[in-house]
């Protein structure tokens, strides 16, 4: 039995010639597009496409095969739009598993308005720092920061370019300084996360591709991301935070950036889901709304 998904991007790579090209256009990682070849090739017992590490070209059984390929697309295409449910009528109950201070700070409100356009939708949101497993968890998407190749789920990007930074309240700024140089931090007070019993407390910064890795050390730590923005805000340390988990408190004043003129590491932003056939309507819809959310938070240009 052929998945959709896999006709999908073998139709795709084909007409681009990439495996690469064809897994930026669906929005999922190349060794997804490479696992799905590899599956249509073991059931039809045929090499697809002759790779080298310069080329990519359709074997001619591959050329034989294409048109069928696109042919059953259409007729699949065709089908479901027969038996799907119009976006507007969308229902049922989409499972949500997100971060702890992204999900209370900026998602909740996307969330709150997209249940109220589509009323027959209910939503189970949760909100937590441990990484949800889609495959066991009762969850049918899940927010997750960080780069993954892991091509047995679906990486939808929502925020690829999203960068950790350094922000401190006003007040701590007033009190202990404004530090100019990653050597500096040494000596200050950091807000650390732990996650899965680790300690996060080497903190990594850019600047004209260098890259510096200080050792932190600090009073206070937790493994709720919450919890340290607030402490934070109240003006108990510096943190190393989530762009999109503390812009809209730097825009307000409650934080401050420091250290501007560098660099912090890179967390992209992905819903995560365990299959392809789980994009259903509401799903499709959720990615668009949270992805249209963080566009607007892009982290300025330095």
């Amino acid at each position: 039995m052929f998945r959709l998904e896999d006709l999908t991007l073998f139709v795709r790579a084909a007409a681009l010639n990439s495996f690469s090209d064809a897994a930026r256009e669906a929005g999922v990682q190349p060794a997804q597009v490479s696992s799905a070849i590899k599956r249509l090739e073991s059931t039809l017992n045929i090499r697809l496409f002759a790779r080298s590490t310069r080329s990519l070209r359709l074997t001619p059984e591959g050329e034989v095969w294409l048109p069928y390929a696109r042919q059953m697309l259409e007729v699949m295409h065709a089908g479901l739009q027969k038996i799907q449910t119009p976006e507007d009528e969308i229902s049922g109950t989409l499972q949500i598993a997100v971060p702890s201070d992204l999900g209370r700070n900026l998602l909740l409100p996307v969330f709150q308005s997209f249940r109220r356009r589509h009323p027959a939708l209910r939503l189970r949101v949760f909100f937590s720092d441990q990484v949800a497993d889609v495959f066991k968890d009762p969850v049918d998407v899940a927010f997750r920061y960080g780069n993954t190749e892991d091509a047995s789920y679906i990486a939808l990007p929502v925020s690829p370019d999203n960068r950790r930074v350094l922000v401190a309240s006003p007040d701590w700024v007033a009190q202990y300084g404004d530090p100019r140089h990653p050597d500096d931090l040494a000596n200050l007070n950091a807000l650390t996360f732990v996650l899965r019993g680790r300690l996060h407390d080497r903190w990594t910064f850019i600047r004209n591709g260098d890259v510096s890795s200080v050792q932190v050390n600090g009073t206070m730590m937790s493994d709720d991301a919450e919890v340290i923005r607030r402490l934070a805000i109240a003006g108990e340390g510096m943190a190393y935070k989530s762009w999109l988990d503390v812009s809209e408190d730097v825009r307000d004043g409650r934080l401050q950036r420091l250290m501007p003129d560098y660099q912090g590491e890179k967390v992209p932003l992905n819903m995560i889901c365990p299959h392809r056939k789980q994009l259903s309507t509401a799903v499709r819809l959720l990615h668009e709304a949270v992805k249209a959310r963080c566009e607007r938070l892009e982290l300025p240009p330095m």
